[in-house]
C-alpha cells in the first residue's frame, strides 16, 4: 500500500522547469524536482513526515541560508551537489537561496510505520526527531542519484530494485546497525507451503517482500531470513524461478512466440526474458526449446 505525503509550503521565486518525477516503494515516496530559482528565491515548509532533501546539481556559487527558528538568527551553508538535509516531522524549516539560478533535487518522504516494521532497532524513535542541515554523506549521494535515475526512468527496473535502494539509503541515514545476532528458526512446513504457493499463483506480478511477510504475520526482516534459512535462496529469486517454469510450459507448447511469452509472463521485452532465462536455466530459451525437442 502507497502512502500519501502531506507538506505544505509557501515559496516565492521558485519556478519548476520540468514536470515532476516520481516513485513509490515500500514506506518512501521519491520526487524528483528541476527548478529556476529568482536573485532571492525562498520558501517555507512543514511535512507531516520526515524527509530528506538532497540537491542533484545547481548552477550558480551561491549559498543556501536556512532556520529552523525564524526568530534565531540564519545559518548560511555553502549550495554543493549532493549537500543534504534531513527534516523530522512536523518541523517547520525556512530557506532562502543567494546567487542560486537552477536546482535539481531530490525530496524522500518517509512513512515512518511502515520502516519501523522491518527494523528492531529501538534508537530510531530518536534518531528520527533530530534534525540535520546541509550535511554530506558519500553513500547516501550515490543511492540517492541512483533512486533519482528511477524516478525519471521510462523503463524503470523491479520494484525490488527501489524498495532496496531506499531501504538501504534509510539505514544509513539513521546509522542502523546489525541486531545482535540470533538463531533464526525455519518456516514450519504449513508456512513455506503457504507462501511458496502464493508465489506460484502470483509469480507473473510483481510481489513485494511486505506482502509475503504480511501473509505469515511475521516482520519482513525476521520472514527474509527465515524464508533463506527453509529453502536456501531469497524470495525474490524463488519468484523469478516460478516465473521461469510459467516460461518454460509456455515454450512447450507450439505455436507460442518468444515475444508472446516474454508479454504474458511479465517481462519487459523479449531480450528481457532471455537474459533472466540464460541466468536461471543456465542456456537460452531456444536452446531449451532445441534441447528439448531432440
Amino acid at each position: 500500500m502507497t502512502f500519501h505525503p502531506r507538506m505544505t509550503s509557501k515559496i516565492e521565486g521558485v519556478s519548476p522547469i520540468e514536470e515532476l518525477k516520481w516513485r513509490s516503494w515500500n514506506g518512501v515516496i521519491a520526487d524528483v524536482w528541476s527548478v529556476k530559482c529568482a536573485p532571492h528565491a525562498n520558501g517555507q515548509y512543514v511535512s507531516e513526515d520526515p524527509r530528506l532533501f538532497v540537491i542533484l546539481e545547481k548552477s550558480g556559487s551561491g549559498n543556501f541560508n536556512v532556520s529552523l527558528d525564524p526568530a534565531v538568527r540564519w545559518t548560511s551553508h555553502a549550495c554543493t551537489s549532493h549537500s543534504m538535509s534531513y527534516i523530522p516531522a512536523g518541523l517547520p524549516i525556512w530557506g532562502h537561496l543567494d546567487n542560486v539560478q537552477y536546482l535539481r533535487h531530490l525530496d524522500l518522504h518517509f512513512d515512518v510505520a511502515t520502516l519501523r516494521r522491518s527494523f528492531a532497532d529501538e534508537k530510531i524513535t530518536d534518531r528520527l526527531s533530530i534534525p540535520r542541515v546541509m550535511f554530506s554523506n558519500e553513500k547516501i549521494a550515490a543511492m540517492a542519484r541512483l533512486i533519482a535515475d528511477e524516478c525519471i526512468s521510462e523503463r524503470p527496473l523491479h520494484a525490488l530494485y527501489g524498495d532496496g535502494l531506499t531501504m538501504a539509503l534509510f539505514v544509513e541515514l539513521f546509522e542502523i546497525g546489525e541486531v545482535k545476532k540470533r538463531h533464526r528458526s525455519q518456516l514450519s512446513p504449513r508456512q513455506l507451503r503457504t507462501v511458496t504457493g502464493y508465489i506460484e499463483e502470483n509469480c507473473l506480478r510483481n510481489i513485494r517482500l511486505q506482502e509475503l511477510a504480511d501473509l505469515l504475520g511475521l516482520s519482513q526482516s525476521y520472514f527474509s531470513h527465515a524464508f533463506k534459512a527453509s529453502t536456501g535462496t531469497a524470495p525474490h529469486q524463488w519468484q523469478m524461478s516460478a516465473r521461469i517454469r510459467k516460461v518454460q510450459l509456455l515454450l512447450s507448447r507450439s505455436g507460442s512466440s518468444l515475444t508472446r511469452i516474454a508479454s504474458t509472463t511479465g517481462f519487459s521485452d523479449q531480450a528481457h526474458l532471455t537474459r533472466v532465462f540464460k541466468r536461471v536455466v543456465g542456456v537460452t530459451p531456444a536452446v531449451w526449446q532445441r534441447e528439448r525437442a531432440n
